[in-house]
């Protein structure tokens, strides 16, 4: 089934105690499209890149059998750039430098065979941008998942409470839920933002793993704990790609399916942490990902 990924393709530079990553490539759309590859078999990008973008990448991404069909390339503009720097424990990092260019006034435009998606993941953008990307669509997707951030919390409230009626999962932090609901029970925060719009929301707890709410249900998924952790930056992206991709190629929204579809993206997202960038993403095998899977299973199993 298809899966179509609107988000951004960019340029990332990093500082870390492991050293500096130089320019390599990022955003939500690429970590999140290269996670779902590994699952779905349909998988198409909207994005915007400007003439800086490597053709390297490009043909990295195809080779995945990711449609970049939708992707706008602005030949007398730049990419969009982020620098950051993380801390010695590598959960927190301050923003050293950040380029919007062809991402200021992206305007993201559904290709004709783009527009009845199966599934529809929209990355972190304007909750306006979001919604327009939605009303594009000829016939609603069986699932449309949105991640947000706290910078649209605090300017644009309005719009994302408005986009999140639309959608039916929310991906976001812990942070980012107390925020949105004011609450700082996780339980509570759930129970407040379903009541915005989403039948399911899934809180991220970085090294401490992730949540799946719906309903009166919950479940927890724990993250793998690795001896090293090297670059942090897209695990979030990555985690939510491989969650739509092993939704897309299922083609199950069942709340059982979706707690299979948080271990396998867990599993990828453990993968990114490994090296800088899109590196270990891209060189990854079908035999590690189950490899990996069965070692999260592993770490729960128990018996009563």
């Amino acid at each position: 089934m298809s899966l179509v990924i609107v988000g951004s393709m960019a340029f990332d530079e990093i500082d870390s105690p492991f050293g500096n990553s130089g320019r390599v490539i990022g955003g939500s759309a690429t970590y999140s499209s290269l996670s779902a590859s590994y699952f779905a078999g349909d998988v198409k990008v909207v994005s915007v890149v400007g003439n800086d973008f490597p053709a390297q990448a490009m043909n990295m991404l195809k080779s995945k059998n990711i449609n970049l069909d939708g992707v706008d390339i602005k030949k007398d503009q730049k990419s969009f750039f982020w620098h950051g720097r993380y801390h010695n424990d590598l959960n927190s990092r301050d923003t050293l430098v950040t380029e919007l260019n062809v991402l200021g006034d992206f305007n993201p435009v559904l290709p004709e065979d783009f527009r009845n998606p199966d599934f529809l993941f929209l990355g972190n953008l304007t909750p306006d941008v979001q919604l327009s990307v939605i009303k594009q669509t000829d016939v609603r997707p069986k699932l449309i998942a949105m991640d947000t951030m706290n910078f649209w919390m605090d300017i644009a409230l309005d719009s994302l409470k408005n986009t999140l009626k639309h959608v039916d999962l929310l991906i976001i932090n812990d942070e980012e839920a107390r925020q949105l609901s004011g609450q700082y029970s996780l339980v509570k925060a759930a129970r407040i933002i379903r009541e915005m719009g989403p039948e399911y929301l899934i809180i991220k707890k970085g090294e401490h793993g992730a949540l799946l709410f719906h309903k009166h249900e919950i479940f927890f998924a724990p993250a793998l704990p690795l001896e090293e952790v090297f670059d942090p930056t897209g695990a979030g992206d990555t985690f939510a790609g491989g969650f739509m991709g092993y939704i897309a190629q299922t083609g199950d929204v069942s709340f059982e399916n979706m707690k299979r579809a948080v271990i396998h993206g867990s599993a990828v997202a453990s993968f990114c942490v490994e090296k800088f960038g899109t590196k270990r993403l891209e060189e990854l095998s079908s035999a590690e990902i189950s490899e990996r899977v069965q070692k999260f299973v592993r770490l729960v199993d128990f018996s009563v």
